[in-house]
């Protein structure tokens, strides 16, 4: 069996748009699966062409709503059942992500469970991307390729040829992540001490270091109703900051989000196409990972390395 004949990639439903740009990359044609969906909200995922022996991915960001996570669990159990050789479950946006400890009394650990989910149904691999937290890697028994969207950022905050340029983290949460841009470029580090009245609610927020007649980038995972970030560069901008950007991996952008960027003093706020975004907004601007997808599927089949691809 060839390499091109021995491997096929899938796609759910609202991540066909990647999935297409993977194939695309790949040379390869996207595979046949029909999901039918019932008057009561049920659904089914059939695929239309025969999977047996052959190494399968499957393409879905589990996003809201819910219904994209049953959909990726019904491909995998379809693609078990049909005597697929290995499931590669291509997650490149891992919901519940934020849910990786108990924070208080009583909750949830969201993103255990679901690898459990995962695990059960059946992955043999797990190829994400920035997941929220990088422990999640270990609630998984199966091998987990976990990319970074730095691969595509970097390069273009780059392209900009700022001068005088500052990274910031929107919380000391992600100090880490901000840290590696910083040493990257070479540039200062500063930081955003934030107070959450509750959940998705920022009360206070104070700059730790100098942005005076800098080019700011906040540099964050993900940004859900982006009152965090906008607050931010306001905050910034009211310090003296010449320009403030920001770079996220996931485009969550829920709720009230795309109406205070637009309003905001960011310049711009630049995601992955991790998920799609459907909101139109002048100031935000969306780079493809796919072909850091595509790549990092030709090395598993080919059993090659994939941590020549990581930028840092």
């Amino acid at each position: 069996m060839s390499e091109k004949n021995s491997y096929m990639v899938f796609s759910g439903t609202n991540s066909r748009y990647l999935a297409e740009k993977i194939c695309l990359s790949l040379k390869c044609p996207l595979g046949q699966l029909v999901v039918t969906r019932f008057s009561d909200g049920e659904f089914s995922v059939s695929y239309e062409e025969s999977i047996r022996g052959r190494d399968v991915f499957l393409v879905q960001s589990t996003f809201p709503n819910s219904d994209n996570f049953m959909e990726l669990l019904l491909m995998i159990d379809a693609a078990k059942r049909a005597s697929a050789r290995t499931i590669n479950a291509v997650i490149p946006y891992f919901g519940w992500a934020r849910q990786d400890r108990k924070d208080k009394p009583r909750v949830s650990i969201g993103a255990k469970l679901v690898a459990d989910i995962l695990s059960v149904a059946g992955i043999d691999r797990l190829i994400t991307m920035d997941l929220h937290a990088d422990q999640i890697q270990g609630f998984f028994n199966v091998p987990v390729d976990h990319l970074y969207a730095s691969g595509v950022i970097m390069p273009y905050l780059q392209s900009l040829k700022m001068n005088d340029m500052v990274i910031a983290s929107p919380d000391v949460g992600g100090s880490k992540r901000a840290n590696t841009y910083a040493k990257y470029f070479g540039c200062p580090l500063v930081l955003c001490n934030k107070t959450r009245a509750r959940a998705n609610v920022v009360e206070s927020m104070q700059i730790i270091g100098d942005v005076k007649g800098k080019n700011v980038v906040i540099i964050d995972d993900m940004v859900d109703t982006a009152g965090t970030i906008t607050k931010a560069a306001d905050i910034m901008k009211e310090a003296g900051a010449k320009t403030v950007r920001a770079c996220a991996s996931h485009c969550v952008m829920s709720g009230p989000a795309s109406e205070r960027v637009q309003n905001s003093s960011l310049e711009e706020i630049v995601f992955t196409d991790s998920i799609p975004y459907s909101h139109r907004c002048a100031k935000v601007k969306q780079l493809s990972v796919a072909d850091m997808f595509a790549e990092t599927i030709r090395r598993v089949i080919n059993n090659e390395s994939i941590s020549s691809q990581y930028l840092v």
